[in-house]
């Protein structure tokens, strides 16, 4: 169309009329660079459809290398399956799990965290009570770490209604005791307990959690929609 808009151009500017005629006649039976004298067929539609479903397929692609990439070295879903963690966790429920935490430092005290127990081949979620080189006791409701008490704050309230009906909130086994003898928490391990000390399944039966089968820490409850929020740790 270009060369065809050149042309009539050119020929406009010719010396007389009866040339312009002639030549413009001429011009008029030479066909255009792709063999058409008059126009172009329309263009078909399956060239720009089959460009659409390539970039579909594209950001698809990129989208399963994000989850890929964000549940395998990030976060990562886990589910809350059994009553060792009550009153803070119920069975359902949903947490993300940051998975990157302890790349950058060591657990702290009273964080929640998700660790493998190889030998029961699953996860367990618990709450972290002591770090290497820490002297443990726990005697009913009462503990000690380097021989100084331990208020456990998120546990306050369950202890105090057990207590003010003459309970102890802890029905449990107390630490160290015959599974578990040893009080010091050696190198690169933690010592984990469920916050439902009576019904819980932890380091005071299983012993110490190596920090290599530590999977993350549990930082927020995205199920149920009405429970959502961030956890609170310590």
């Amino acid at each position: 169309m270009d060369q065809k808009s050149s042309d009539n151009e050119f020929s406009s500017q010719a010396g007389s009329s009866g040339q312009d005629t002639e030549q413009s006649t001429q011009q008029s039976s030479v066909p255009s660079r792709n063999g058409n004298e008059d126009s172009l067929p329309p263009r078909s539609g399956g060239g720009q459809a089959k460009k659409e479903i390539v970039e579909w397929i594209k950001a698809l692609a990129i989208a399963a290398i994000l989850v890929f990439v964000i549940r395998t070295f990030l976060f990562s879903p886990f589910i809350v399956d059994g009553p060792s963690m009550q009153p803070n966790f119920e069975t359902g429920e949903r947490v993300i799990v940051n998975k990157i935490i302890y790349d950058i430092r060591q657990p702290k005290y009273g964080e929640v965290v998700v660790f493998h127990v190889p030998e029961e081949n699953r996860d367990f979620i618990k709450r972290v009570i002591a770090l290497p080189g820490d002297r443990v006791r726990l005697d009913g409701d009462e503990l000690y770490i380097n021989d100084e008490r331990v208020e456990e704050k998120y546990l306050a309230e369950a202890i105090a209604q057990a207590q003010n009906k003459g309970l102890p909130y802890n029905t449990g086994d107390n630490f160290p005791n015959g599974y578990v003898e040893e009080d010091v928490v050696p190198d690169n391990t933690i010592l984990a307990f469920g916050d439902n000390r009576g019904n819980s399944k932890d380091s005071r039966m299983i012993g110490y959690v190596s920090m290599k089968e530590i999977v993350g820490r549990a930082d927020l409850i995205f199920w149920p929609l009405d429970k959502i929020k961030f956890i609170p740790h310590g």
